[in-house]
């Protein structure tokens, strides 16, 4: 079907409630991130959740990359904050960010992350890179207008992707 190149491999409520650990265990060593609505509001500077989420990232022995389409002060100021590799004007959805991240981190696509809150730029990009990808709920209502728009197409996307999951577990 053709949306599912749009469907997230999982889903979570934040990137502060992933299971980190899980995937830790699972073998995977690197997690690219985005960074507006994801890890804080829009254009808001890393805060201490973030900050602390970084750290016990560093702890668990992850290698993290911010990969963002924003530029680069924007970028080299938020991952100076939370001490993480960085990629600007990165060009999700093209994989080649992604795979920038990855040389960065010194990983992989079977042991590479990818975390994020848009459907058609962050995670159809991690697919197409062939990343494992976790869409998380946006951090909050407040966004430019493109983004809405973008928000108003994903819902018939995000229906059909719950709808078959309902299947896949029902089986």
């Amino acid at each position: 079907m053709i949306l599912e190149r749009f469907y997230p491999a999982e889903r979570a409520d934040s990137v502060y409630g992933i299971p980190y650990e899980k995937y830790r265990d699972e073998g995977y060593r690197g997690i690219i991130f985005d960074i507006d609505n994801t890890l804080v509001p829009h254009g808001a500077p890393a805060d201490e959740r973030a900050e602390a989420l970084f750290e016990r990232l560093r702890r668990l022995g992850f290698a993290t990359c911010l990969l963002s389409n924003n530029k680069e002060p924007r970028v080299k100021s938020f991952a100076g904050q939370v001490k993480s590799s960085y990629i600007f004007k990165g060009g999700k959805p093209s994989p080649g960010g992604y795979i920038r991240a990855m040389e960065k981190m010194g990983t992989e696509v079977g042991n590479t992350l990818f975390v994020g809150d848009q459907l058609f730029t962050d995670i159809y990009g991690a697919n197409r890179a062939g990343v494992k990808s976790i869409l998380v709920n946006p951090i909050h209502p407040r966004e430019e207008i493109q983004i809405v728009l973008k928000r108003f197409l994903e819902r018939p996307v995000l229906a059909a992707y719950e709808r078959s999951r309902n299947r896949k577990i029902k089986r």
